[in-house]
């Protein structure tokens, strides 16, 4: 596994999701989000539309039966990634910040006309507390940087699972304080599933 590649990775999505976390109080969760909520055209809407899927939970599936299949040495690895990144943010979601209001229903309706919405988007208006979608594109992104053995990996993924979280302030899903969050769930998830994984490694080198 590339440890080298995943604490570089980890160490900028720690950065960003500080900085998401912190950036959220210091100027209101509300003013950012209306900040990079901002309509940047129809490319844009169309992109962020499909893009957002990138953090869909399903690409656990066919990742979890590659691992199956043909590398079940890993399956700790990956296993514990899907179970204690459900854990985290159903936790955050369904315990510690119960129907949270996501920013369509949360921002006061002077400033409704404000909020950028996407024709053909369903938004939800609970649950807001972190973003599952962000978790999951940045466990998938840390899952890969420690997998894959190309050196300039962590550049693409990063961007790729930033845009993914980006996608959810743009759709109006989520505030950037969601996204930040689910960026430090998944780097929470990924440094203890890596912990699991050396244990069975030590368990079967013996």
């Amino acid at each position: 596994m590339n440890i080298s590649a995943f604490k570089t990775a980890a160490t900028l999505s720690i950065a960003t999701g500080i900085s998401l976390i912190l950036f959220s109080f210091l100027g209101g969760k509300e003013d950012l989000f209306l900040l990079l909520n901002q309509d940047l055209g129809s490319v844009a809407d169309f992109f962020f539309q499909y893009f957002t899927h990138a953090g869909d939970g399903i690409f656990w599936v066919p990742l979890a039966l590659y691992f199956i299949l043909y590398k079940r040495k890993l399956l700790p690895l990956v296993l514990s990634a899907i179970i204690l990144s459900t854990l985290l943010v159903q936790t955050g979601k369904k315990i510690i910040y119960p129907n949270e209001a996501r920013p369509t229903a949360a921002i006061e309706s002077t400033e409704q006309n404000t909020i950028h919405t996407v024709k053909g988007v369903t938004v939800h208006t609970n649950n807001s507390f972190p973003s599952g979608h962000t978790t999951t594109a940045f466990c998938l992104f840390l899952l890969g940087c420690l997998l894959l053995p190309y050196r300039y990996f962590w550049l693409i993924g990063f961007t790729a699972a930033l845009l993914a979280g980006y996608s959810r302030v743009y759709l109006a899903q989520h505030f950037p304080l969601d996204v930040g969050a689910g960026i430090i769930c998944a780097c929470i998830t990924v440094y203890l599933s890596l912990q699991i994984q050396n244990v069975f490694n030590k368990k079967w080198d013996r």
